[in-house]
Formats: C-alpha cells, sequence, structure tokens
C-alpha cells in the first residue's frame, strides 16, 4: 500500500471512527436523558446513570497500555482492538429496543455501560494510531479531524433522533447507531497498522517520566476541570430546551444539530489557530470563550437568543477540545502513546462523571440556569490553572 493511500485510509478511519463517536455522544448526553425522563425517572438518578456509564472511560488508561505491548494474533496492535470496540458497541445498540428501562433497569444500564466500554476501547486506540502515524505538523489538523468528525457525526443524526423521538420511534435510534458502527468496520479492516510490521521495542524505564512533570500534573488537573463544567453544561442543553424554554422533541434535534455545526467549525478552525496563537493563548481563548457562551446559557430569555447561543456553545466546545487535545498529544511520550494519551483522556473522564451527577442534582435543587452558571464559574477556575500550566512549562524547558 502507497503512503499517500495508507494516509487517506486513516485520515477516512479517524473521521468515520469518529463520526459515528459523535452519534453515539449525541444519544449518551442530549437523548438519553430526554429518553429516560419519558419514563419519569428523576434527574438526580439520570446523572448517576450518566456518572456510571462513563466508568469505562477510566479503563481507557489500561487498554492504552495493553495495545502498547500486546499485538493480537499478529493482527495489529491497534486495529483489533478498534474492531473489536466497535462491535461491541453496536451489538449493545442493536439490544436496546428490547429493554424498558424503568422495567429492566439494570439490563439497561448493562448495555450502556458496555457500549461505553466499546466506545472506550476503539477511541483509546484509534488515539494510538495516530500517535502512531501523525507527524509533529499534522497534529492539530489531525484533531481537527477528529473533533469535527465526530461533530458532524452529531449534526447528521441529532435531527435525525430528533425526528424519531418526537414520534416515539425510540428503537429507530438504537438501530441507526448500532448499524452506523457496524459500517464504521470497514475503513478499519482496510487500515494500515503501521506497527503490525514490526517487533515492538522494550519501553525504556524513563518513559513514564513525564508524569513527574509538575506542568504536565497541572496539565491533568486542568483536564478534570473543563469536562467537568463543559460535558455536564452540554448534557442538559437537551433537557433544558425541552422542559425550561418548552421546545419540542423535533425541535430538540435540530438545536442539537446547530450545537454540532458550531462544534464543526470551532474543531475544523482549531488546528490552524493553534498554530497561529500558540497553545498558551489558543488555551486561554478557549477557556474564556467557553465560560462567557456558559453564562449566557444561564441567561438567556428565549428559544430565538438560543438560536445563536447554542451554535457558540458548540464552537467553543469545539474549539476547546481541539486545543486540548493537540496539546494533550504535545504531552504524549511517543514510546508510550496510547498509554500516556489515553491516561490524559481517563482523568477528563473523571471529571465528566463527577460533573454527571452534579448537574442533576443541581437542576433538581436550583434549575437548569443555576446549573449553567455555576459550570460557567468553574471555568474561570480554570484561568489561573493555564497561566501556571505554562509559567512552569517555560521555566522547566529554559532549565533543559
Amino acid at each position: 500500500m502507497t503512503d499517500t493511500r495508507s494516509r487517506t485510509i486513516r485520515f477516512a478511519l479517524f473521521g468515520s471512527v469518529y463520526f459515528v463517536e459523535g452519534s453515539v455522544l449525541t444519544f449518551f448526553t442530549t437523548f438519553n436523558v430526554l429518553y429516560l425522563r419519558s419514563y419519569d425517572l428523576p434527574y438526580s438518578l439520570i446523572g448517576i446513570i450518566g456518572g456510571i456509564t462513563l466508568l469505562p472511560f477510566v479503563l481507557k488508561i489500561f487498554i492504552g497500555l495493553l495495545s502498547d505491548k500486546v499485538n493480537p494474533f499478529g493482527l495489529g496492535y491497534r486495529k483489533p482492538y478498534i474492531l473489536t470496540g466497535l462491535l461491541l458497541q453496536s451489538g449493545a445498540f442493536l439490544l436496546l429496543p428490547l429493554i424498558r428501562p424503568d422495567t429492566a433497569f439494570t439490563a439497561y444500564l448493562a448495555c450502556m455501560v458496555a457500549a461505553s466500554l466499546g466506545m472506550s476501547t476503539y477511541d483509546t486506540t484509534t488515539d494510538g494510531l495516530s500517535l502512531d502515524s501523525t507527524p509533529r505538523e499534522d497534529r492539530g489538523i489531525v484533531q481537527g479531524l477528529m473533533v469535527g468528525g465526530r461533530a458532524l457525526g452529531s449534526v447528521l443524526t441529532a435531527t435525525v433522533m430528533g425526528y424519531l423521538s418526537a414520534a416515539g420511534l425510540w428503537y429507530g435510534i438504537f438501530l441507526l447507531i448500532g448499524g452506523l458502527g457496524l459500517l464504521t468496520m470497514i475503513p478499519a479492516l482496510l487500515a494500515d497498522d503501521r506497527r503490525d510490521k514490526g517487533e515492538v521495542q522494550p519501553i525504556p524505564p524513563d518513559a513514564r517520566g513525564g508524569f513527574r512533570n509538575p506542568s504536565f500534573l497541572l496539565f491533568l488537573f486542568l483536564g478534570i476541570l473543563y469536562p467537568l463544567a463543559l460535558y455536564s453544561a452540554q448534557s442538559m442543553v437537551g433537557a433544558f430546551l425541552k422542559e425550561g424554554i418548552g421546545v419540542s422533541l423535533a425541535l430538540v434535534g435540530i438545536y442539537t444539530s446547530i450545537f454540532g455545526i458550531g462544534t464543526v467549525v470551532g474543531g475544523v478552525s482549531g488546528g490552524p489557530l493553534l498554530r497561529k496563537t500558540g497553545e498558551r493563548n489558543g488555551l486561554l481563548i478557549a477557556v474564556v470563550v467557553t465560560s462567557l457562551v456558559t453564562f449566557a446559557l444561564a441567561l438567556a430569555p428565549s428559544a430565538a437568543l438560543l438560536w445563536v447561543l447554542v451554535f457558540l456553545f458548540g464552537l467553543a466546545f469545539g474549539y476547546y477540545e481541539t486545543v486540548y487535545f493537540a496539546l494533550g498529544m504535545e504531552y504524549s511520550d511517543p514510546r508510550i502513546a496510547a498509554f500516556m494519551f489515553a491516561f490524559i483522556m481517563a482523568v477528563g473522564n473523571i471529571g465528566i462523571g463527577l460533573g454527571q451527577p452534579l448537574a442533576g442534582m443541581l437542576v433538581e435543587k436550583l434549575g437548569f440556569r443555576a446549573m449553567f452558571g455555576a459550570f460557567g464559574a468553574v471555568h474561570l477556575l480554570a484561568l489561573p490553572v493555564v497561566l501556571l500550566i505554562f509559567r512552569i512549562r517555560s521555566t522547566l524547558e529554559r532549565k533543559a
């Protein structure tokens, strides 16, 4: 396979994997809440469900380490895991139409956890493949492709999910997601796993030295704060539109598509903007813009203004993700690339897991607007953390 063809197929894999992930996340972060509310489950319980569903993403650390070291049946260090994850996720979603969450709650939760485990598996090992094969100058572009592909998946499936849910055809949503996962296995089978053809070199003893870097440790702390506020606020936007503003389920799907379009714009533009602004300024801009938009959601007077705010929230979301993930790639030691990057992502998932129950409790006790205001304030708390990260990093680079 020529280098150009191999690169094209790998880029197609990155885009398609994150496209299907976008459809799954659209369900997890918007329609799962609405689906469970259709069975009158309380927000506090829904938040706990969201937190439990995210637990498999903590396993990203071990999945990344496993795929760095183990080549199953000589088929590659990344592809077998990508294929297994896609198959597990699709199987779980194809079973969901048979399960009612009110009468078979444990079975529903088990399927959701299985789908989450599948997604964490292919997500982690796709990241590993991108780290194996992407030169440094293309990392912003690749992250923009991934974030953009995920957002495009959200854009194209959110409207469909909105109309299906409005018609009571929730099973159609489950079948759609399951089918997309199976189709994504095609580029995964065709992609070249660069490490297939050689033996893995032993990991040097100093490969994990980056974990003692104080700027990296602060970066991990930022990785808890930002998703705690960002993903938790995003997960309640759909419910806020339906129950706080009075928007129909079909329109919730369209609003979610608008959010996805904003995320595509933020993700695709994130790489080029990062090159112009630099990592420090790029991350500061991401924090400030995201905080302002989250506060604006708390103050939004009408559904009409929310068209603009939801787009801007998506743009901030996509840009923040691209900048943060690109910086995470910069911190990742290439000798343990999948493990270290997965560790970064797993720490972030702890933030999401903590934020989901918190969001549910805030909505039940204080309402949607207070919840958005609280998470906007959390973003502001990240500003001094960002400044300190780069101050320490600059000091260490001068001493090196």
